[in-house]
């Protein structure tokens, strides 16, 4: 079972309030889902973004995302490092979980969402995570305006399932913090929760929720579970290395380097990289030796 620590109810009331916050500061309302606006958010608050697939190292589960602080001497720098080797909507949960911990200023922090959570922070940022991308009194007026209750204990597993894919196709939260979600405002019984959590195969697309996510919104639903496994930074971080090339603050290699890293070239911005006679003979070197040595 999935491990139901969480905050105290005043604990509570402050993410809430944190999260609403920095919805309104962003322009979002608590209609407005924020789904792939997660992104444009890290800019608006000069956050710098940086994509990379990272796999598991054997059972030990790789980090989701890590937030990074540094303070130079003009100003005070964030970064936060996306692992992309996961689906999407989990990208985006972690990316949400990263802002808890950079609006409380908890410091330079790496996360890893697991099933089992039993640090108060990170249980704490995990509610804000939430809250954030579907606040709890839009969730309670969403399931009232749906079944005329607030109950759904009555309400059939096949019902509930096409409610929670709608859910997750608007709104962009990851299935199991949906089913969470229910469980925490009490909406749905225990065993409701028992078999939608851990009876339920939510990445099938063969299973019964696959079939249901795939009928409702099969682009959507097929981007949220998707692992990405992108390499890229934030079109601001592009426009920098760009910059410092014309600026003669870096060279031809470097910006070369640079892009090549979120895969990409100088020539897909108007830049033709001419490689010097020295490098052409010192990689035809390289490569005939690689030829002889196979001989």
């Amino acid at each position: 079972m999935y491990n139901f620590d969480q905050p105290k109810k005043e604990e509570i009331k402050k993410i809430q309030d944190y999260a609403n916050n920095l919805r309104l500061e962003l322009g979002f309302t608590k209609e407005s889902p924020i789904a792939n606006e997660i992104f444009t958010i890290l800019d608006k608050l000069e956050i710098a973004l940086l994509e990379y697939p990272i796999k598991p190292d054997g059972d030990k589960p790789a980090f989701s995302a890590v937030l990074i602080h540094l303070t130079n001497a003009w100003k005070e720098l964030s970064f936060i490092g996306l692992n992309t080797a996961d689906y999407y909507d989990k990208q985006i949960f972690a990316v949400a979980h990263e802002l808890y911990h950079y609006i409380t200023k908890t410091g330079s922090h790496l996360s890893r969402l697991t099933e089992e959570q039993n640090d108060l922070t990170e249980i704490n940022a995990n509610r804000f995570a939430a809250e954030f991308l579907l606040p709890e009194d839009k969730l309670e007026s969403i399931i009232v305006d749906e079944f005329e209750t607030y109950d759904l204990s009555k309400v059939k597993q096949k019902t509930l399932l096409r409610f929670i894919a709608r859910l997750h196709c608007i709104w962009w939260l990851p299935y199991r913090s949906i089913v969470r979600r229910l469980k925490e405002i009490e909406a749905i019984s225990t065993t409701q929760f028992d078999n939608l959590y851990n009876h339920i195969n939510e990445r099938d697309f063969n299973g019964e929720y696959g079939s249901i996510g795939t009928a409702i919104n099969k682009e959507v639903f097929t981007k949220l579970n998707t692992l990405t496994q992108s390499k890229g930074t934030s079109p601001n971080n592009i426009e920098i290395i760009l910059r410092n090339f014309e600026d003669n603050i870096i060279d031809e290699d470097q910006l070369s380097n640079l892009l090549n890293l979120f895969d990409k070239k100088p020539e897909n911005f108007g830049y033709e990289i001419n490689v010097s006679k020295d490098d052409l003979i010192e990689f035809e070197t390289f490569f005939n030796e690689g030829e002889n040595d196979d001989n």
